[in-house]
């Protein structure tokens, strides 16, 4: 088969590595599309996302329209003549007309095992769920949300101790690497036969949301230890002590039966802070003050010395 004419559209670190899969895949990127340049940091400074440097970088030509249902986002892509639109976390809805612009359709990568966790968190729902596995799928997109059939897939294990942030980037690696897959098949003129996702095990991964980082300890113990896993880095847990709402980055989960009060500090030493949960003790490892930066429990009782005496 000739170079295809590819389109790649996505937004932030995790589509990179796919992007650059495209770049080095020995077709032609005609383009990338990338979400509009939004205000952050504390000056709410207008900054470009990831994938717009890495294309910028590389030469390629970026689109950022604000909507693709326009007559005027369908005319553009379409006269880029485009074979194939690849898709890895653009954060915009493709319509059926622009869906139907690429010769040889839309590919998304996506991070799980569909039908699991189709929808805006897949990384953060697998952690929290307790998951031991997940990884990623190359998808032929249709108008549903994530409901195509699949091209190819890859597994990988969740580790007990692994966090949104690591998840992250070994399924953005992983992403690259069946999508480079599929690229590289699509050279050698073989045909991938897409497989239709089967109706059974259908989960849906909602957008997280930041009030969900206030800690319930109501929860079982290993219930809230997943979530201040799947809560790293964005937007972190938070939690109470001695009237001073602290971040949670590091957590364990102890087989310890309590009868005290759900958030309860039992015991505060250089090995952690132990809170009574709803099944359970939660031994918090490491935290963060407000405008301080995250530290072992170790160093943050030096600094709250009536803590020892609470617990």
């Amino acid at each position: 088969m000739a170079k295809l004419r590819i389109v790649f559209a996505g937004t932030p670190h995790f589509a990179v590595p796919c992007l650059t899969a495209v770049l080095n895949s020995g077709h032609e990127l005609v383009a990338v599309y990338t979400q509009p340049d939004r205000p952050a940091g504390r000056g709410q400074k207008l900054l470009p996302a990831p994938v717009k440097d890495a294309a910028l970088a590389a030469g390629v030509p970026v689109f950022q329209p604000e909507s693709l249902r326009t007559a005027e986002a369908r005319a553009q892509l379409a006269a880029l003549k485009p074979d194939l639109m690849v898709v890895v976390a653009y954060g915009m809805i493709l319509p059926r007309s622009i869906l139907a612009i690429p010769r040889l359709g839309c590919w998304n990568v996506h991070a799980s095992l569909l039908p699991r966790w189709r929808g805006a968190a897949p990384i953060q729902r697998a952690i929290l769920a307790g998951d031991e596995e997940t990884g990623v799928c190359l998808m032929k997109m249709e108008a549903g949300l994530d409901t195509g059939p699949v091209l190819l897939s890859q597994r990988v294990d969740i580790a007990p101790d692994e966090t949104t942030g690591s998840l992250h980037q070994k399924l953005a690696s992983l992403g690259a690497q069946v999508l480079a897959d599929g690229l590289t098949l699509a050279r050698a003129d073989m045909r991938i036969v897409p497989e239709p996702q089967p109706e059974e095990g259908v989960t849906y991964a909602h957008k997280m949301e930041k009030a969900e980082a206030r800690l319930d300890f109501r929860k079982p113990a290993r219930e809230l230890e997943r979530a201040i896993r799947a809560l790293s880095p964005w937007p972190v847990a938070e939690l109470e002590l001695g009237e001073e709402r602290v971040r949670v980055y590091r957590a364990l989960a102890l087989d310890e039966a309590t009868s005290a009060a759900p958030g309860t500090l039992l015991r505060a030493s250089r090995e952690g802070l132990d809170l009574a949960t709803g099944e359970g003790v939660l031994r918090v490892l490491s935290v963060q003050r407000p405008g301080g930066r995250p530290m072992p429990v170790a160093d943050y009782l030096n600094a709250r010395q009536g803590l020892m005496a609470l617990g």
